[in-house]
């Protein structure tokens, strides 16, 4: 049996050289890979566990990389100090790993997405920061959905309770700057808009913090848009419930810091949640399956083992273990079409000072391009759903949970999907087995107990303490007060016209704060082109009143539509009328009764001489012949 397996094995030598040769090349004993996170934050201790449980399914499954070990070097670096964290990174990159996984924070994933594509190596990061493409970096592949699908949630969300303007408050850096960028482009394109936004350094104190959100309080718009970080965002939480801005009229939206906080941290203190009740905010949506539930199952040893005890799983940990299955399918992929793990030095990388960074130890992989397009054709089903980038090098159908935070937990009032982009409380998964439907009728969330315990949804403003007062004009007329008219007993204006106007600034969904001030002296009609002209030279806001609209006015102004118009109209005098018992009198004129009287008198001549002559009773005495002509 020996001497026949010897007989193939030469036979093959002979016959599959190349192939024989390039299998056992291309197929390493053990593949090392990188990963730079931040394991003291939720999110960085949650990926540094998540990449462990993923190490351990894969290289106990002899399927996937035909016996290659897959190892991974974890770097623990500092995403606060962005320097620290730079230097850091860049000494990682010291090493050859042929991909990297993370990191997570926005700054630091700029930074390492040029020395990505100067090394030719993918990085598998969970930044969310949308000015982070894969135009401008090749080599960055994005892992977790981008800040366009989470504000364009968000945005829906301000949409679908019909708030027209918001405040954002956010950490002054990429992170933070690029993600309101993204919301304000998504509330755009909804006609919403961002009223005031206020950016804070990570490191700001109490006191600048305190002064900041008394600058939010005294804003028209009671609708508050948190882009932070889980540390500062719970300060931020806290200041405000003592500020008493977490009561009724208020809306607070957390991106998705909150919920990852929130699922990450297996204990919350109990004053803590207390003072975010009825605060909203998103998480990105995970589909629930027999993966999910397994990985799940056994998180709570895994930690324990990782030194991780006290964090649980979040939507980051899925996207992270998929993450280190997406590469070790892609390397499996590699292998198979020939790829060999080879790198170079780059002759433009030499520290001719002597510095302790050496870049010279920098090299390039040789093959990370044919590894970059065996990541992006990845096609399985993971723990977080399907796995698989579309054109622009993101994942397909990203969707977000929308949660509610009420008593000690938390409850999903509805889902956002790219695929219809809009709110329902049908899973996404379910709605991809349908054509999109796009229709607004289709929208719907469940119930929310907003801030200050209330069922019913806040108006989202108050008229503000500084804001900037409209003076609008009005003409004091002497003649048609019921139009306008200032009344001296009150000193109001009042008529139809500002009827109208009060009842207009009713139905908008945003404050109006104004004065009137009245145009004339109310002893004659005003000029009404003067009054024109002052609105033109901004002594007036604007004006309102019984003003005509004529060609030479509306080449310098704006009218509403007209809400008073004549038409076409028939002039006549009125006339008092007698209403005794003389009445019948009034349709004749004195002379047209006197003509109508001769008239009687000649019908009675005409008869008298017809008949006087044959007729008995026209003969007798001229008395008696009168009486009979008048009868």
């Amino acid at each position: 049996m020996k001497i026949v397996f010897l007989m193939l094995l030469i036979v093959s030598l002979f016959l599959f050289p190349n192939g024989i040769r390039k299998s056992l090349a291309a197929r390493p004993s053990v593949v090392s890979i990188g990963s730079i996170l931040q394991f003291n934050s939720p999110t960085g201790g949650v990926s540094a566990v998540a990449i462990h449980a993923a190490l351990e399914d894969i290289n106990s499954d002899p399927t996937v990389l035909n016996g290659t070990t897959l190892q991974v070097d974890m770097r623990d670096i500092n995403c606060d100090d962005g320097f620290l964290g730079m230097v850091e990174a860049l000494q990682f990159m010291e090493t050859d790993a042929i991909a990297i996984i993370g990191p997570q924070c926005s700054t630091l994933a700029h930074i390492i997405s040029y020395v990505a594509n100067e090394l030719q190596v993918p990085l598998m990061s969970l930044a969310s920061d949308a000015t982070l493409s894969s135009i401008q970096f090749p080599f960055f592949v994005r892992t977790a959905p981008s800040d366009l699908y989470e504000m364009a949630a968000v945005a829906a969300v301000v949409d679908y309770y019909q708030w027209k303007m918001v405040t954002a408050i956010y950490i002054d850096d990429d992170y933070g700057r690029n993600g309101i960028a993204a919301l304000d482009d998504a509330l755009t394109a909804r006609r919403c808009k961002i009223s005031y936004k206020v950016g804070f350094p990570s490191n700001a104190k109490r006191s600048e913090l305190l002064n900041l959100l008394v600058t939010v309080s005294n804003m028209e718009s009671r609708v508050i848009i948190l882009r932070t970080g889980a540390e500062p965002g719970l300060k931020l939480l806290s200041l405000a419930n003592g500020l008493n801005m977490m009561g009724n009229g208020y809306v607070w939206i957390a991106t998705d810091w909150l919920s990852a906080y929130l699922d990450a941290n297996s204990s919350v203190p109990a004053e803590t949640i207390n003072g975010m009740q009825g605060v909203l905010t998103v998480s990105p949506h995970i589909p629930k399956s027999k993966m999910k539930s397994n990985l799940m199952s056994k998180w709570s040893s895994l930690s324990k083992k990782y030194n991780h005890s006290d964090l649980r799983l979040s939507a980051y940990g899925f996207y992270v273990y998929d993450s280190v299955w997406a590469v070790a399918r892609a390397l499996d992929a590699f292998f198979d079409d020939g790829g060999r793990i080879s790198f170079k030095n780059d002759s433009r990388l030499r520290d001719e000072t002597g510095g302790s960074l050496h870049l010279e130890a920098m090299s390039v992989f040789d093959m990370g391009k044919k590894l970059l397009d065996k990541i992006r054709q990845v096609n399985f089903t993971g723990v977080s759903g399907q796995v698989q980038f579309n054109a622009l090098g993101e994942l397909i159908h990203p969707a977000y949970d929308i949660i509610s935070i009420i008593g000690n937990g938390v409850r999903t009032i509805g889902f956002w999907s790219n695929y219809t982009r809009l709110l329902s409380t049908v899973l996404p998964e379910d709605l991809y087995l349908k054509p999109p439907n796009t229709s607004l009728a289709n929208q719907h969330l469940y119930d929310v107990i907003w801030p200050g315990e209330t069922a019913q949804k806040p108006r989202g403003w108050v008229f503000p303490s500084n804001a900037k007062e409209l003076i609008i004009g009005v003409p004091n007329r002497f003649s048609f007060k019921e139009f306008v008219t200032l009344d001296n007993a009150t000193g109001k204006m009042m008529g139809y016209c500002i009827d109208v106007f009060t009842q207009a600034l009713f139905l908008l969904p945003y404050p109006v704060t104004y004065r009137f001030e009245a145009f004339g002296s109310g002893t004659e009609n005003p000029n009404y082109d003067q009054l024109v002209q002052k609105v033109v030279d901004n002594e007036f806001d604007a004006a309102i009143g019984d003003i005509v609209i004529t060609m030479n006015r509306t080449q310098t102004l704006d009218f509403t539509q007209p809400f008073i118009e004549s038409g076409l109209v028939i002039l006549a005098p009125v006339k008092k009328h007698i209403t005794n018992s003389w009445a019948f009198l009034q349709p004749f004129t004195l002379r047209m009764w006197c003509v109508t009287g001769l008239f009687f008198l000649v019908v009675g001549v005409v008869i008298w001489v017809l008949e006087h002559r044959i007729n008995d009773d026209f003969r007798g005495s001229p008395r008696q012949q009168l009486i009979t002509t008048v009868w």
